[in-house]
Parts: structure tokens; C-alpha cells; sequence
């Protein structure tokens, strides 16, 4: 796996964050996030993690939805992501294997370049997720699914925070391994050290720019 210089990798999530500010976006974006390796201030940087925290849509424009299925052959659009949103940027328009809009792929299209991004979707916080995930996880036995805790809140509410930026760029944040802060979750030793182990596997084996959609 290519490794980038942790400058670049910061670069490339502060443009995230650039664009989520001065631009619509298919669906409304309340939190973003970093974790893993930029947030643990590692240089260089195999994969760039960040979290968003999306909301559905509450104004409803069903009216639109036949008028881009006939354009785009997609379904949902007015429902799923903002009508408006994909008339200005029908470049982004992603749907999913049914069909339908999917908010997660058109976010990613918007704000992913060809770089090694992981972009999670899902509309929890991503403490509440991180929480969701790693007690499914344990259950099921597939800690590949576990959401790396280790992350930091860069923008909320329409509110950068300049402290947490200036942090990260200075690789200040303070984190435990990966299976030290499952166990600080709950998770047993043994639990935590399989997982951080699939999770650190299930990382190695992606490339370029992925997605993963998620709802609590």
C-alpha cells in the first residue's frame, strides 16, 4: 500500500471539510470527523479515515422523483438527496444495487478525489456509532466491522473547530492502541486484540477512495 506524507493526508481532510462548508451537499451534513492514522498523527499514512454524520431529508420532493428517474434512469432523487443538489451536480449522482439515490456514494462522489479515503456515512454521531458497531461486532464475531474510537471532531453544527485543526496538524492528539481503547469500551482483551487485528487486516486490503454507508 502507497503511503502519503501526513501534510498531504491533513491537506486532503481540510478540503473535505472546506467543501462540506461552502457547498450544497446531496443531503445535510451535521458532524465530520477524523480517525485513525491522521488523528493518531502518524507520518506517512497508508489510508485517510472520515466520518460524517448525515440527516435525512425533511422536505420531501416526490414530485421531482419521476422527472430524474426519466433523466438519469435513478430513483429517489427529491426523497433520498436533494433534488436541487443533483440538478447543479448530476456528475455525483450515485445510486445503489436497487436503483435509488444513495446518499453515502453521492457524498463520497462530491468530496473524494482518486486518493485512499475511506468516507463512513451514517446518521449517528460517530461516538454513538463507534458504541452501535463494536457491540454488533463482538456478537457476531466480525470484528472487521469495529469503527476505529480514535477520532476527533474538526466540524459540527456548521462550526469548524480551529483547536481541533491545529491539533491534528501538529499530531497532538493522544490515543491508546486501537485494542487498548476497545477494552476501555468493554470489549475482553482477547476481543479486542482479534478485533484491532481484522480491523488493521481489513484496512491493508483496500485501495483508493472507499465508502460505507451505515443507519443506527
Amino acid at each position: 500500500m502507497a503511503e502519503i506524507p501526513r501534510e498531504e493526508a491533513v491537506a486532503t481532510v481540510e478540503r473535505i471539510v472546506e467543501t462540506v462548508e461552502r457547498e450544497r451537499m446531496p443531503v445535510p451534513v451535521r458532524e465530520v470527523w477524523v480517525y485513525g492514522d491522521v488523528a493518531l498523527g502518524l507520518d506517512p499514512v497508508e489510508r485517510i479515515d472520515v466520518y460524517l454524520t448525515k440527516d435525512i431529508l425533511m422536505d420531501s420532493e416526490s414530485d421531482r422523483v419521476e422527472e430524474f428517474r426519466a433523466e438519469y434512469g435513478v430513483d429517489g432523487v427529491g426523497e433520498t438527496v436533494r433534488a436541487d443538489w443533483a440538478e447543479e451536480h448530476p456528475e455525483y449522482l450515485r445510486a445503489n444495487s436497487g436503483g435509488y439515490a444513495a446518499p453515502e456514494q453521492c457524498l463520497a462522489a462530491h468530496l473524494l478525489e482518486d486518493e485512499p479515503v475511506h468516507l463512513e456515512v451514517c446518521n449517528a454521531s460517530f461516538e454513538d456509532n463507534v458504541t452501535q458497531r463494536l457491540e454488533g461486532a463482538l456478537a457476531r464475531e466480525t470484528y472487521e466491522q469495529v469503527l476505529d474510537p480514535r477520532g476527533a471532531c474538526l466540524w459540527v453544527e456548521r462550526r469548524r473547530s480551529e483547536d481541533a485543526f491545529e491539533k491534528l496538524r501538529k499530531g497532538e492528539f493522544v490515543f491508546p492502541t486501537l485494542s487498548g481503547a476497545l477494552e476501555m469500551l468493554g470489549a475482553d482483551a482477547d476481543q479486542a486484540e482479534r478485533a484491532a487485528d481484522a480491523v488493521e487486516q481489513f484496512r491493508a486490503d483496500q485501495e483508493g477512495a472507499t465508502v460505507r454507508g451505515d443507519v443506527v
